[in-house]
Order: structure tokens, then sequence, then C-alpha cells
């Protein structure tokens, strides 16, 4: 039986996906010339990749070949992130909390030993027994750092200056923006920030206002939501693993 002519080869072709179309091009020469044509893919291209087939066209790169850079990138974007190489129990958290007149709050705990806000959530509660003031608003200074173990590296995630109202039952939001990790973490947005929260309660016999409890995290602006512990871990590996920790 004689192979079938390319005419009748690449009118089956245009009925075929793409994936199909790979295949068959490794059929022979003449299947790889008819599979291969550029008024094939160039409509596939379209479909698939509608960015990639407005751009000038260019003898030296094929549609074929647009296609499958398009799939190669489309891939990278759908693939899982590696497990982060930090843990918890990597790292230790120190939080700081003072007025012009005295230290508030100055308390470190293990990663690991953190109270859990949310089951894989990157939000923990650091649980304190501060300083005993008196009702008002107070001018404060926060610092939250995370260290890890060893002091082989240390990440300053907070550092910030504002008003407090010190009242029982009340609480103070802070937050500041993130770097972006990498080479252009001083020319771009990371899109989280830190953010921490002071809990207060009434002091001991009543008298006056305590810090209990400050939580932390590190939230999303884009999903306004706290980021998982496995990207907060990722995250905080960039800067905690590498030379650039500061």
């Amino acid at each position: 039986m004689s192979p079938p002519p390319w005419e009748a080869l690449t009118l089956v072709a245009t009925y075929l996906d793409p994936k199909t179309l790979a295949i068959a091009s490794c059929v022979s020469k003449s299947w790889f010339s008819s599979m291969s044509s550029d008024h094939i893919w160039k409509r596939i291209l379209a479909t698939h990749f509608p960015s990639l087939s407005i751009l000038p066209p260019s003898a030296a790169v094929a549609s074929r070949c647009l296609f499958a850079m398009g799939l190669a990138a489309a891939t990278r974007r759908r693939r899982r992130p590696s497990k982060p190489s930090l843990s918890l129990g990597d790292l230790v958290f120190a939080v700081s909390i003072s007025t012009r007149d005295c230290n508030v709050v100055s308390t470190v705990r293990p990663g690991d030993a953190l109270r859990v806000d949310a089951p894989g959530v990157f939000r923990f509660g650091v649980g304190c027994d501060g300083a005993v003031l008196g009702e008002g608003v107070e001018e404060v200074r926060v610092t939250w750092s995370v260290v890890l173990k060893g002091w082989r590296g240390v990440f300053t995630m907070m550092e910030r200056e504002g008003r407090v109202g010190f009242v029982p039952g009340g609480d103070g939001w802070f937050s500041q923006e993130l770097p972006a990790p990498g080479c252009c973490s001083g020319a771009a947005a990371s899109a989280v920030v830190a953010d921490l929260k002071v809990g207060m309660c009434e002091g001991k016999g009543g008298d006056g206002v305590r810090v209990d409890e400050v939580s932390v995290g590190i939230l999303s602006v884009v999903a306004w939501r706290y980021v998982s512990v496995e990207d907060g871990l990722r995250y905080l590996q960039h800067f905690l693993l590498t030379n650039n920790a500061t």
C-alpha cells in the first residue's frame, strides 16, 4: 500500500489535537513535513496562546515552536512548588514592644511552640506577660524578627512605630509591606505584608492594662488572607538560607 499523498495528510492534520499531531509527526519525514505545516500550527497557537500568535512573524521561529514554548511555560506555572527547606522547628520568633519610658513586651519563642491560629495558616499567637501600664494612648515601637536557630540568619519582619490605645480587652494592629524575594527585592513589591496584633487584658488584681498575647502572621494583599505555613516558610527561606539575610 502506498503512503497517502501529502495533501491528504495535511487535510487530516487540521482535525488533530496538538498531542496527536506531535505523535503523528514522528512516523516519517513526509508525515513530519505535513504535520509541521505552519498554517496548521498557527491556528492551534491562536487558540491556546493568543498572545504569542500576535507576535511579528519570524522565519526563524515556527508556530509549532512557539506553541511548544507556550506549553512549557504554562506547565511550569501549574507545577506545584517544592516543599520548603525550612520547618517551624528551625525558627525562633522574637517580638518586642516598647514605649519611650518602658519595655512593654519582650518575648522569644521557638516556632514549633507557638499557638496555631488556624491549621495550615501562617498566623501564630505568642503568649506573653507584659508590663502593666495605665489606660490611655501610648506611642510604641514594635519589632518582630525571625531567627534561624543557631543564629545562622536573621530576618526583620517588622519595625514600626505607632499609637496604641491601652484599654482592657482592646487590641492594636500593625502591618508592614515585606520585600520581594530574589534579585529584585529592592525594586518590586512582594504582595505580602507582615501583620501583628497586640491583645490586651486587665493587669493582675484589676490594676492597669497589660499585653497578654501578640499574634503575628504573613498576609497576602492579593487574596486578602493569611498565606499557608508552607508558603510562609518558602518566603522566609529566601532570606534566611542565603547570604542576603537581613
